[in-house]
C-alpha cells in the first residue's frame, strides 16, 4: 500500500517537472497551470524545510535543493 503511494507521488512529480519544461517552451494554457502548481508546490516545501531546519537547529546533510 505504501508503495503505491509512493509510485503515485512519484508519478504527479515526473508529471508536473513534465508540465513545467512544456510550459517554457510555450505548451497549452493547463500545462501553463499545472506548471505554476508544481512550482509553487516546490517553494512551498523548500519554505517548509527551511523553517523546520531553523527550528531544530539541524545543521547536518540532508539538505534537499542545495545551498541557497
Amino acid at each position: 500500500m505504501v508503495g503505491a503511494v509512493l509510485v503515485g507521488v512519484l508519478v504527479l512529480v515526473v508529471a508536473g517537472c513534465g508540465c513545467v519544461v512544456w510550459a517554457e517552451r510555450g505548451g497549452p494554457r493547463w500545462t501553463r497551470v499545472v506548471s505554476a502548481l508544481t512550482l509553487g508546490a516546490g517553494g512551498a516545501l523548500r519554505g517548509y524545510l527551511r523553517r523546520r531546519r531553523r527550528r531544530t537547529g539541524n545543521s547536518g546533510g540532508g539538505d534537499i535543493g542545495g545551498g541557497d
